[in-house]
């Protein structure tokens, strides 16, 4: 389950409430590309924005779209008592491993992180995946803790975010300081490529969300250590890469989605706003451009 394509589908929601129809259009097609595992109410999943009904919704239906593949449930929140909360949901509903990061308003210590992870390590049954996400929750992991989260029972993978400086060393650095039973997944799919041939267990994917058999065969190429094919596959992909890092994937692949009629437009939910229509013309060339529009 932690190792190989992670992919994440879109939740598309309305003002009503979660396009149950749409969502599980998604997550059969990531079933029928046979994926390793899927993730739902991750980032791309907009957790922050669902209510608990609402996320309850979500992972019912993945589960039973996905006929069997792992489904990885976000569970973040504010308060200890929500994210166990939604911890006992998401394995009620059958989620085969969970994926927490450190949500906060007011910014949290290291202390504050660790017992975090401790209180949720110590309250579930299944597999836990550390999501670093500092661009997001404003907590920078230090290996140091990362190291303290890896003995705690249950905290089996650490998915973390594009390195600052070279890819390949910072995952050779994590795997000198963690066992060899914690999985190390990459997210930040432009550096996909380099991280799993680096060494990297998991790619927790935003494209394959959509496009499950592209990252799927950079997947293939790195594992095999086919490093130029893995690079040039990646590489082919640029122009959707340089869309993700100037607007974010979210908003990427909600447009993406629309554009292909998956999701009904908007799929977002407001205060959000997808693509402008000069980012869907730069989308529309993106896609031409990669041969992803075939």
């Amino acid at each position: 389950m932690l190792e190989g394509l992670c992919a994440f589908p879109l939740t598309p929601v309305s003002e009503e409430g979660v396009d149950e129809a749409a969502l599980t259009g998604l997550v059969a097609r990531l079933t029928a590309a046979e994926v390793d595992s899927i993730g739902v109410l991750g980032s791309t999943g907009i957790y922050p924005y669902l209510d608990r009904t609402e996320r309850s919704t979500v992972l019912e239906v993945a589960v039973a779209a996905a006929a069997g593949t792992p489904v990885i449930a976000g569970i973040g929140a504010l308060r200890t008592r929500e994210v166990l909360a939604y911890a006992q949901d998401a394995q009620t509903a059958g989620a085969a491993g969970l994926l927490l990061a450190p949500v906060s308003y007011h910014r949290l210590s290291e202390e504050e992180v660790y017992g975090l992870y401790r209180d949720v390590a110590s309250a579930v049954s299944v597999p836990v995946i550390v999501y670093d996400n500092p661009g997001t929750t404003g907590f920078a992991f230090t290996d140091e803790l990362y190291t303290r989260l890896a003995q705690l029972p249950k905290i089996t993978g650490i998915k973390i975010p594009p390195p600052a400086a070279e890819v390949a060393h910072r995952v050779t650095a994590l795997r000198s300081v963690l066992p060899g039973s914690v999985s190390v997944g990459i997210s930040g799919d432009w550096v996909a490529a380099e991280a799993l041939l680096a060494g990297a267990d998991c790619w927790y994917s935003v494209i394959g969300g959509v496009f499950p058999a592209t990252a799927q065969a950079i997947v293939d190429a790195a594992t095999a250590g086919h490093r130029e094919h893995a690079q040039a596959l990646s590489q082919a992909l640029e122009p959707i890469w340089a869309l993700f890092r100037q607007h974010g994937s979210l908003r990427v692949v909600a447009a993406i989605a629309e554009t292909f009629g998956w999701v009904q437009p908007p799929s977002l939910p407001r205060p959000l706003l997808g693509l402008s229509a000069q980012g869907r013309t730069e989308l529309e060339a993106a896609l031409q451009a990669t041969g992803l529009a075939e």
